[in-house]
């Protein structure tokens, strides 16, 4: 793909980019809301031991992908928060 020309060009391209993170993201809220049926409590809904798992991963991929390692952890540690948040909260209405 050619080097967007525009400050315009950019945006647009980092629009559809956006457009495809909350698809992805809207499949791995399904997938999570999935996951808390099978979880008995909190703790499991918590488990930091794979969180770490997680953004361990997530960090080995990303220099490979030619992302910054501090970024992805920044972003997958706030992104697993809020769907840490969503599954307590469907977890607690039952």
């Amino acid at each position: 793909m050619a080097e967007p020309e525009s400050l315009d060009e950019v945006r647009a391209r980092i629009d559809a980019l956006d457009g495809e993170l909350v698809r992805l993201l809207a499949a791995r809220q399904r997938l999570v809301e999935v996951a808390a049926r099978f979880k008995a409590d909190e703790s499991a809904v918590r488990a930091p031991d794979r969180v770490e798992r997680v953004v361990d991963g997530v960090k080995r991929r990303a220099g490979d992908a030619g992302l910054s390692p501090v970024v992805a952890e920044a972003v997958w540690r706030a992104m697993i928060g809020a769907f840490v948040e969503h599954e307590l909260h469907r977890h607690r209405r039952g």
